[in-house]
């Protein structure tokens, strides 16, 4: 399994509250986000990380390029429309296997993402596995409506009557970017949108459920986060 971080956002929200670093770079119980989804997933077997970022950030494209994090690291630098299109753009590296898909700024419970990896590696004839939480904090959630089989059978942008929202894991067959030249080509811009029409298209994709997903949107968030990783939220 290999890593694919998407974090080429301008991070807008959180720093029109201040903040003057890079969100990657936000410390949760003492380790960097970035880091963090790192180690998680080196520890639970992956073999390799590609990231891509913006370019408007030179200070963490410093700390990228100069950390040892003990497994492979392939930095990309390059501004992008959208979430989407920076997977599109990792898309020559992970079209070999099944890869884990992570935003830097999604918090959760190390042992619920032991369980989403072993469980999405034990699916068959399945083309995704999304982490999914009742716990819906997002300003902007993706809320899923699944069957009796957790099968995502429809997306939402709005949560009313929905009772999950996705959280920014997720595990996928590279058979997902057969339909790049169709998103590019609907003129499709972001990634809710890809998994609408993965959905549309008869892509087969399942949920995961988490107890709690923070998404570190806002400075309010960190300490969410921090008493999500301690236990005491």
């Amino acid at each position: 399994m290999n890593l694919a971080i998407i974090g080429a956002g301008e991070s807008s929200r959180i720093k029109a509250e201040g903040l003057t670093g890079s969100k990657h770079l936000i410390k949760v119980n003492g380790e960097c986000l970035i880091e963090r989804i790192i180690r998680i997933a080196k520890q639970n077997g992956a073999n390799k990380v590609f990231c891509i970022i913006n370019e408007h950030e030179p200070e963490l494209k410093y700390f990228l390029s100069n950390r040892d994090f003990g497994i492979p690291f392939r930095l990309i630098v390059k501004s992008t429309p959208s979430s989407m299109h920076s997977l599109f753009l990792l898309a020559p590296f992970l079209k070999k296997e099944p890869f884990c898909l992570a935003t830097v700024d999604s918090v959760f419970n190390e042992n619920e993402y032991s369980d989403f990896l072993n469980y999405s590696s034990l699916q068959e004839d399945v083309d995704g596995t999304l982490a999914v939480t009742k716990y819906i904090d997002d300003e902007k959630p993706l809320c899923v409506a699944m069957d009796e089989q957790d099968t995502i059978i429809k997306f939402s942008d709005s949560k009313d009557g929905y009772n999950w929202a996705t959280g920014g894991i997720y595990f996928f067959s590279p058979k997902i970017f057969n339909e790049i030249d169709s998103a590019l080509g609907n003129g499709i811009l972001r990634l809710r949108n890809f998994l609408r029409l993965l959905v549309k298209k008869g892509f087969i994709l399942k949920g995961f459920s988490f107890s709690k997903i923070i998404d570190v949107d806002h400075l309010s968030d960190i300490a969410k986060a921090e008493s999500l990783i301690k236990g005491t939220e």
